[in-house]
C-alpha cells in the first residue's frame, strides 16, 4: 500500500465537480487517509511527477477526466471507485466499484476504507 510522508494512505480524489471531490476528500481525511483532491489531467499528472502515487482512486466518470490517456494508464494499475451519471454515457472501465448518481459520499468512503483494509491497494 503507498503511503504519504505522514503515514497515511495516500487515495487520489479526481473529479470536475467541486463538491463531489470536497466532500470525499473531507470525509476520507476524518478517517486518516490522506486524500488529494484534483480537477484534470494535468493535475494529475503534476501530483504524480511530484512522486506521489495513490493506493486507491476515487474518479468522477466524465468524458474529459475519463477519455484521459493518462488517467486510463492509472485506472489500469490502481483500484478505482467510479463515480458516474445516470444521463451522461462515457465508457466505464473496469474498476473496482461503481456508484451511479446520486450517491451517498459515505458509501463511496466506505467502498474506498474496504478496498484499503482488504490489501487490494496497489
Amino acid at each position: 500500500m503507498r503511503y504519504a510522508k505522514n503515514g497515511m494512505p495516500v487515495v487520489f480524489v479526481i473529479a470536475t465537480d467541486w463538491k463531489l471531490r470536497t466532500a470525499v476528500r473531507a470525509e476520507l481525511r476524518e478517517r486518516g487517509i490522506d486524500a488529494l483532491g484534483m480537477d484534470s489531467a494535468d493535475d494529475v499528472g503534476r501530483v504524480l511527477a511530484a512522486d506521489a502515487m495513490p493506493a486507491v482512486m476515487v474518479l468522477e466518470a466524465n468524458a474529459e477526466l475519463a477519455g484521459s490517456p493518462a488517467i486510463q494508464k492509472l485506472v489500469a494499475r490502481i483500484p478505482t471507485v467510479l463515480v458516474a451519471s445516470r444521463t451522461e454515457t462515457v465508457p466505464v472501465p473496469r474498476v473496482a466499484a461503481v456508484f451511479y448518481r446520486p450517491v451517498r459520499i459515505g458509501e463511496i468512503v466506505l467502498k474506498v476504507s474496504e478496498l484499503l483494509g482488504r490489501g487490494e491497494a496497489a
